[in-house]
């Protein structure tokens, strides 16, 4: 894996890509590469940056509208060949069977809880790291 990690947030909701920002900081576990952070804010543009690469992990708010997070990951699953892996916010624990449906390879309740998400984040890096190695 590169130096930094290039980490794709999607979130109609601008406060929810400040959390997940600040959860993260510079680096959500000191064996991970530093972050990049990409916002964005519509289901369109997620497709946009996949289709360019470059995209190491993507988080993706179960919440936001018009499209929620779960059905951005299932179609970028279908959709995007050698799809990232994918951390999905879920809005209660009891969604996490959705996440599941959604193939989404972790899910994290909302509000973002710092710890909890940064541990998500960070065994996400290392799983990419290990197939590109």
């Amino acid at each position: 894996m590169q130096p930094t990690a290039t980490v794709l947030v999607y979130s109609d909701d601008s406060n929810t890509r400040e959390q997940v920002r600040l959860a993260t900081g510079r680096r959500p576990a000191p064996d991970v590469p530093q972050v990049e952070f990409l916002e964005c804010a519509t289901p369109a543009a997620v497709v946009k940056e996949l289709d360019k690469g470059g995209i190491d992990v993507c988080v993706l708010d179960g919440e936001a509208v018009p499209m929620g997070g779960m059905g951005v990951c299932r179609q970028i699953k279908d959709e995007i060949f050698e799809c990232p892996p994918v951390l999905v916010l879920i809005g209660r624990p009891q969604d996490a069977w959705l996440a599941t449906w959604s193939r989404a390879d972790a899910a994290v309740t909302l509000p973002v809880e710092p710890v909890e998400f940064a541990a998500a984040l960070a065994a996400l890096l290392r799983s990419r790291q290990a197939l590109s190695a």
